[in-house]
């Protein structure tokens, strides 16, 4: 899996959970200290690799664990 790949997987999976959540990319953005939603979207459209600190923050804020996000088995194949 290439890392293109992997940013999109990535942001399809942030989506869901967000989505799962009940909260808009702004209201996400808010609840980890980001500035503004739009840093969301460029994430879940798989555009930019964030940093483990923002991982951390929006695992956290959706109270859930870095297996919902990413499945790492995957990139063992």
């Amino acid at each position: 899996m290439n890392k293109k790949e992997i940013l999109k997987e990535f942001g399809r999976n942030l989506k869901a959970e967000r989505n799962r959540a009940g909260l808009s990319q702004e209201q996400l953005a808010e609840k980890i200290g980001l500035s503004y939603g739009q840093v969301i979207g460029t994430i879940e459209r798989g555009e930019i690799n964030t940093s483990i600190s923002v991982v951390i923050a929006i695992m956290n804020a959706l109270n859930i664990d870095f297996e919902d996000l990413f499945d790492i088995k995957n990139l063992m194949k």
